[in-house]
């Protein structure tokens, strides 16, 4: 790319904003040249803003430290200043969907980590490996908005990138039945254990609204673009607990499968090796080489061991192994802050321009 396309970040001093940032710096294709976020931040400089509250465990990149922030909520101000905008601002699901639109119709690109309009029917949902045909359904969401570049794209939530990936790759032998417990880190609630020392040594067995998430935001990736909007698959049923353990990053799940056409484990390990998509085809920055790894040690993967691999953008899976009740059983892991949040909205950013969605203003 010639000239890097001009990126805003709508909620920058969160944690997700702030993970953003990190995985930015030097970034091929984007520069981040807008930095926006709550009144109360804006007009101090970045690092001012974020004043020792910084969660990233490498430095704040130098470049942004002293960007003046700007007001997220003075839309046409920011919006004039960019090619796109990341979105992870921090408010109620009806101002986040309306402010999202707000950018969208300044006919700036918006791709969004937060789940408000996860379920608008013509916003794509996107794992670029598993669903990138779900970008078609923009062209309906810009005749809605009166817009001839400015949309909603999101990602899905951080919890299922431990397993919808796995069970993509092995659709050919119809899973129709999926039960899958998470145990997931205190970052994907925004926290450290400085922040939440109640969490250390313990597990709170809920997590508002991540059950539902968990089971049916994999039906969407999985579904079909009919008249102008996404129709949810109907299978497999997933049901799902989501545990909050004390662990910083990394979302791991236990999960049991029932196949319509029961596979070998063998087979098994070779559709996760085998399967890429996109991403891979088309050598994205961001793209992990290989998406999914299979382990074969009875201990792994592990969240100290494995969250890292392929800077985070991976799926690490272990133990697949017949079971008594269901046909088959496995334990996946993958980063919950990076592929599960800012990493996989990169990615989605990637692919929107590689297919020439996302072009400078």
């Amino acid at each position: 790319m010639e000239q890097k396309l001009r990126v805003g970040i709508l909620g920058a001093t969160g944690m997700v904003g702030q993970r953003f940032i990190s995985l930015l710096e030097n970034h091929p294709w984007f520069e981040v040249v807008t930095l926006a976020a709550s009144p109360r931040s804006a007009g101090k400089t970045y690092e001012e803003a974020v004043n020792g509250r910084w969660k990233m465990d490498t430095p704040m990149p130098e470049a942004v430290k002293n960007i003046v922030v700007m007001n997220v909520n003075e839309v046409e101000k920011v919006a004039a200043s960019v090619d796109f905008v990341f979105s992870a601002v921090d408010m109620s699901k009806d101002e986040i969907k309306k402010i999202e639109e707000e950018y969208a119709k300044t006919e700036t690109p918006v791709v969004s980590n937060n789940s408000a309009h996860r379920w608008t029917p013509d916003v794509p949902m996107v794992v670029p490996e598993i669903n990138p045909e779900h970008f078609e359904v923009i062209e309906y969401q810009k005749k809605r908005l009166g817009t001839t570049r400015g949309f909603i794209a999101v990602k899905p939530n951080c919890s299922i990138q431990s397993y919808a990936p796995v069970l993509t790759a092995w659709k050919e032998f119809e899973p129709y039945e999926v039960v899958a417990t998470t145990y997931q880190a205190i970052s994907g609630a925004g926290k450290t254990f400085k922040d939440w020392p109640e969490m250390v040594e313990n597990i709170i067995p809920y997590i508002g609204g991540e059950e539902e998430k968990s089971e049916m935001e994999p039906l969407r990736l999985w579904g079909k673009i009919e008249d102008g909007v996404i129709k949810p698959a109907e299978s497999p049923v997933i049901t799902c607990q989501c545990i909050r353990v004390p662990v910083l990053n990394g979302h791991t799940a236990a999960v049991f499968v029932k196949f319509r056409k029961k596979p070998t484990k063998e087979q098994l390990i070779q559709k996760i090796r085998e399967f890429k998509g996109l991403p891979q085809e088309l050598n994205l920055p961001s793209a992990p080489k290989q998406f999914i790894q299979y382990m074969e040690e009875d201990n792994r993967p592990q969240v100290k061991a494995d969250v890292n691999y392929e800077n985070g953008m991976g799926v690490s899976v272990g133990r697949i192994r017949e079971d008594k009740v269901y046909d088959f059983k496995f334990v996946g892991l993958s980063h919950n802050t990076v592929r599960g949040a800012a990493g996989g909205a990169v990615l989605c950013a990637e692919t929107l321009t590689a297919k020439g969605y996302i072009k400078a203003k």
